[in-house]
């Protein structure tokens, strides 16, 4: 997903200090990896502790993936606005406060309210990433972006991992609560080190103005679609629910209006709709949507299977999910040789493997899935890297850094929707509150049925994008 690096080089620091300029990057983007992974092993722990119904299992990540998909959308233009340096370092303190708000939450309420906090600074933080790097590196940028990508697979890996440790391990009796106390150091080295190395260049768009407007329509649309979504089964769909999820539909088209109407009068936007009009671009938008949300809520259900219907404890099953991000990383190094050479088609090599495995998973839910895990992972993998440089080949310069900015918000709203929806299913097919194996197997059967036709929309969707990856 390079696509959205494509700016001018800067002029590089001194060298002697970029490269801790870029740990410091490296340490506020795996904040963001490990948080948006750890709801998958320890949601259960926290339910228990906390209490809570079924919904509070889908919104510990729900909360983090929709307040982070609203965020993206003004996170990049803050960092224009106000300099990439100064909005890092608020998003880290923001994200610092809000993981220790979750160590200590005493209530469902308080952990979800953290959450959507992270989210939020999260998007604040991460789009400023990739202009530091720029700015440190300049024309040496790609020994850095060299580095980016193991640092993200080795946080895919071991972000459930170690999740399932610290929740097992339970420090100074803390059981949960570390996976996000453990932010504070991290955070603390990305604080220091950063407001001393990172450089402070003058923000590109100093005194313009914020769509606060058009952001405020794109979270109350997301919310009214993920929300009915998640708590519908377990009110049993009354009519609000029901009212709301209607209710989303204008309110997304009044913000596509608004955005149209800011763009004809020259003022700011949030996006710039004129890439919708590529059928290529439409159709990669509804290909992240279906592929984040099969790969997100799948996650979800299983995770809750293996603890819930199987009885691990959360250390057995991250080292059971392991394989699955194991096989990521294999597909990953994989696709970033091949993704120039094949194109588009190793996007459908990837599906098949993941549908491959989903069909592997559904007939051994009783007995080893390891196998089955490693080859959706390798699958989902190879379809991480060259994913949005395929999806924005056929868009000119001046309209890739938007189109991409809106591709890492839908890859959020996706991960939202497929929580929602595959969470919902799950509960529904299990009962509440059983705890019968063959109930759970069969709510994993149904759950996997679903992430397979998802998978094969997504693998039609695929024959609408661009041949070839943006160089």
């Amino acid at each position: 997903m390079t696509a959205i690096l494509e700016a001018p080089a800067a002029t590089p620091v001194r060298s002697d200090r970029r490269w801790l300029g870029l740990f410091a990057i490296l340490a506020a983007d795996l904040l963001n990896l490990l948080d948006s992974t750890v709801g998958t092993i320890a949601a259960p722990a926290i339910r228990a502790d906390l209490g809570g119904s079924t919904s509070t299992l889908q919104w510990i990540a729900a909360g983090y993936t929709l307040a982070m998909a609203v965020g993206l959308l003004v996170g990049g233009r803050l960092g224009d606005m106000y300099g990439r340096k100064r909005m890092m370092l608020v998003g880290v303190v923001g994200f610092l406060v809000a993981s220790f708000l979750c160590g200590v939450s005493f209530s469902p309420e308080m952990l979800l309210t953290a959450r959507v906090l992270q989210g939020a600074f999260g998007a604040v933080m991460v789009p400023q990433s990739f202009g530091l790097m720029r700015e440190l590196f300049g024309a040496d940028v790609g020994k850095a972006f060299a580095l980016l990508g193991p640092v993200i697979g080795l946080a895919t890996v071991l972000g459930p991992v170690v999740a399932g440790l610290l929740v097992d391990a339970d420090l100074f009796g803390t059981g949960w609560r570390m996976i996000f106390l453990i932010n504070v150091p991290l955070g603390a080295f990305a604080l220091v080190v950063g407001s001393r190395v990172l450089p402070a260049s003058e923000p590109a768009a100093r005194g313009q103005r914020l769509d606060v407007r058009g952001a405020v329509l794109a979270a109350a649309g997301m919310f009214l679609l993920v929300f009915p979504l998640t708590q519908g089964h377990e009110l049993g769909w009354p009519a609000w629910t029901l009212a709301l999820l209607a209710a989303s539909v204008p309110t997304l088209g009044v913000f596509a209006w608004f955005q149209h109407r800011q763009a004809q009068i020259g003022a700011a936007v949030l996006i710039r709709l004129t890439v919708f009009a590529k059928r290529s671009y439409s159709s990669g938008v509804g290909f992240v949507l279906a592929f984040f949300g099969v790969i997100t809520g799948f996650s979800l259900a299983v995770g809750l299977f293996l603890q819930l219907g199987l009885g691990y404890s959360p250390l057995r099953a991250s080292l059971t999910m392991a394989p699955w991000a194991v096989g990521a990383f294999v597909g990953s190094a994989l696709s970033s040789m091949l993704m120039t050479k094949l194109g588009r088609h190793i996007l459908h090599i990837g599906l098949g493997f993941m549908a491959l495995g989903l069909t592997g998973l559904f007939f051994t839910f009783d007995g080893s899935l390891l196998g089955p895990l490693a080859v959706f992972g390798f699958g989902m993998g190879m379809i991480f890297v060259p994913l949005f440089d395929i999806i924005v080949g056929d868009l000119g310069d001046d309209e890739v850094g938007s189109a991409s900015g809106v591709l890492t918000s839908v890859q959020q709203l996706g991960a939202s929707l497929g929580i929602a929806v595959l969470g919902t299913v799950f509960f529904s097919e299990a009962g509440a509150g059983v705890s019968a194996v063959p109930e759970f197997v069969g709510a994993a059967k149904v759950v996997t049925l679903i992430a397979l036709g998802l998978t094969a929309v997504t693998f039609a969707l695929g024959f609408l994008l661009p041949k070839k990856a943006r160089r």
